[in-house]
């Protein structure tokens, strides 16, 4: 879907600068294991994403630095109670995840590179990189839209995967113990691109199709059970509101053209998904429908115990508390003493509590397609 006027107006240097902030680099990561005892079939994760299910790979200084803020407080002050480099205040979908399948938390993939003899990988591994994109790279080299986002893709996070199979001794094989989780991918792609001449259809076009050849390989190694998330409303960020003009709004408030947008492109990217089903048929692959369990919540945010809908927590200046030259972490910043009550945490990510109901409407089936019951149910009927 094309960018409408009101945001293309905006300069693509400008654009880049308000998104390059959720691509830095820290030293932290936290592996607190679960304390559910509940059995339950999976014995290890996988994930892939980018920001929104990072939990330490942009910490290495082969990555942007030129924003260190999310290795500073007030960043995991909700649960970890230090910084542990996921962009929240505490817990993120995949901690949640983990939790339900009483699983420990999952160490970052750079913590084995660096670290290999104190990072176990008997649970799986993280993948997931802040600022990741579905489409190459060398798509944003080509194009001039580098400036300094990250080098990585969902293409480089399977390379990395295919790198921790050689050092377990495989290539491929038995996946049955194992759920792949792939998270939101494909935001980052817009938002690079937006103010420039790449139409939105493009980047719909060679972002899903990226998806889809890395699923694809997933497939093809032999994963079995796989959830794929969608992308957000990422119309209803602070970020995206600060942005666009005021006129730009839906009935809930946000971004009608942002939003749109990526409904657009989760219809595609479910579409393709109906067509890997019909090509695995042995995979369970199920869609987890982010764009409507946020936007659900956002219909009625006080029902699921919310006082602020549109506002950051972390962060400075009227009227969303959001500001890239003063983000979360700096020392202009500053955080709300009550983020279980915000819906943002910086202005660009969720805080703990939104991403505990998100992640519980996934579990439940309200927003799982099969419902993530059902895959469990295949898991425990085929061992």
């Amino acid at each position: 879907m094309p960018v409408r006027p009101a945001m293309a107006s905006i300069s693509f240097s400008t654009i880049t600068t308000f998104f390059i902030f959720i691509l830095t680099s820290s030293s932290c990561s936290a592996s607190t294991p679960s304390t559910k005892t509940t059995p339950h079939p999976f014995k290890k994760i996988y994930a892939f994403g980018d920001s929104f299910t990072d939990t330490g790979n942009t910490r290495s200084v082969s990555g942007p630095s030129g924003f260190g803020h999310v290795g500073n407080p007030p960043y995991g002050i909700t649960f970890f109670h230090r910084p542990t480099n996921r962009y929240s205040d505490g817990r993120l979908v995949i901690d949640f995840i983990a939790e339900s399948l009483s699983l420990p938390y999952l160490q970052p993939y750079r913590n084995r590179v660096s670290n290999a003899s104190s990072s176990d990988a008997s649970h799986g591994v993280n993948f997931a990189v802040a600022g990741s994109t579905a489409i190459n790279h060398d798509f944003f080299v080509k194009n001039n839209l580098t400036l300094d986002i990250t080098p990585q893709s969902i293409m480089s996070q399977l390379n990395w995967f295919n790198k921790f199979l050689e050092t377990q001794g495989r290539k491929a094989g038995n996946f049955d113990d194992a759920l792949f989780w792939v998270g939101e991918i494909g935001v980052n792609d817009y938002a690079y691109t937006l103010g420039s001449s790449i139409p939105g259809d493009t980047i719909q076009k060679l972002g899903i199709s990226s998806v889809t050849s890395f699923l694809q390989a997933l497939l093809k190694k032999g994963a079995k059970y796989v959830v794929v998330q969608g992308l957000p409303i990422s119309g209803c960020l602070p970020l995206a509101m600060s942005l666009a003009a005021e006129d730009d709004r839906d009935s809930i408030g946000c971004v009608k053209s942002v939003n749109d947008q990526t409904s657009a492109h989760n219809l595609v990217l479910q579409a393709k998904l109906q067509e890997l089903r019909k090509q695995f048929p042995h995979a369970v692959i199920t869609y987890a429908d982010y764009w409507n369990a946020y936007y659900t919540v956002m219909k009625n945010p006080s029902q699921y115990g919310f006082k602020v809908s549109f506002k950051a927590c972390c962060g400075s200046g009227d009227p969303y508390n959001f500001n890239v030259f003063a983000v979360c972490g700096t020392p202009s910043a500053s955080a709300c003493s009550n983020p279980s009550q915000y819906i943002n945490w910086d202005g660009v990510h969720l805080t703990e509590a939104m991403y505990k109901v998100i992640t519980d409407m996934f579990v439940s089936g309200k927003a799982t397609h099969p419902p993530f019951s059902y895959l469990l149910d295949m898991k425990l009927r085929h061992g």
